[in-house]
């Protein structure tokens, strides 16, 4: 289990290296489409690009310190630190939200010059972009990793937002910049909307709130054989993984290694059910 464990986080340190590597190569397409058009959208858009590149610093830095065992400070292992880091994530696109939808109704009328190159540029940009959130969608979903569900998240906000400054640069050189910034607003709601969904997954999670519902891991323990009632039963998320304690109740009369089997049996059973991976179990002889 271990081992499986470890070449998760392998893979997804592995994935976030390969999302920031392509991140800093849009920073810089972006730079330069900027700095020869001397659009503004497209240079604040740069500098989105390099916000990603530091997301991605950090993510990897997380998902590295989340990957070590428990210890003496951290009895429960550090998993929750990459809850923590979609938390922040989902608070960064709340961030990316409002302040685009502002940049879209404070926008200043900015004379723009357009050339095939650059638009070819950011259309490249743009079909990157897709990849990448889909391509990290899938592996989240494979490694069921909520920290590459948030990233993957995030390069669709870079998606739309990229949308947004392509249309304000090619609108604004139009003399239509009112499109542009009902566009933007739209694209700021449908940030907000990732971000909500990132902060519901996050949520329960940091506040320790009930992974398995109590009657149903009651019911399926009581059909242990040697299991005389199921009495305080918990259970929360450690990152991506299951937690589970609780009393059992024996007959008084079993001696400890009888008491030992039917416990290794609740244990199998919530491993097999659930899939838990952390369990505490208390015998009280009934």
């Amino acid at each position: 289990m271990m081992d499986q464990s470890a070449g998760r986080d392998r893979s997804i340190q592995r994935i976030i290296i390969i999302e920031g590597l392509a991140n800093l190569t849009i920073l810089f397409a972006k730079l330069a489409v900027g700095l020869s058009t001397r659009s503004l959208a497209v240079l604040g858009d740069a500098v989105h690009s390099l916000t990603d590149v530091a997301n991605n610093i950090v993510a990897w830095i997380v998902v590295r310190h989340s990957a070590q065992p428990a210890d003496r400070r951290h009895p429960y292992g550090h998993r929750k630190f990459e809850t923590l880091a979609v938390f922040g994530l989902a608070a960064l696109l709340t961030v990316l939200a409002f302040e685009l939808a502002l940049r879209a109704v404070r926008r200043e009328t900015v004379e723009v010059s357009q050339n095939a190159w650059g638009l070819g540029i950011m259309l490249g940009v743009l079909c990157v972009n897709i990849g990448i959130s889909s391509w990290q969608r899938y592996w989240a979903r494979r490694l069921h990793s909520d920290i590459l569900l948030a990233d993957a998240n995030h390069t669709l906000a870079d998606v739309l937002t990229t949308v947004v400054v392509i249309a304000g640069w090619q609108l604004s050189a139009l003399g239509f910049p009112w499109l542009d910034t009902l566009c933007a607003i739209g694209v700021a709601a449908v940030i907000l909307y990732l971000a909500f969904g990132l902060f519901k997954r996050a949520l329960p999670v940091l506040l320790d709130e009930m992974a398995i519902e109590p009657e149903q891991l009651i019911d399926e323990v009581q059909e242990v054989p040697g299991v005389r009632g199921v009495e305080r039963v918990r259970s929360r998320w450690i990152g991506p993984s299951l937690a589970v304690d609780m009393v059992i109740n024996v007959d008084a009369c079993l001696t400890t290694a009888e008491a030992h089997e039917i416990t290794d049996a609740v244990e199998a059973l919530l491993e097999e059910r659930f899939d838990v991976r952390d369990i505490s179990i208390h015998v009280e002889p009934h």
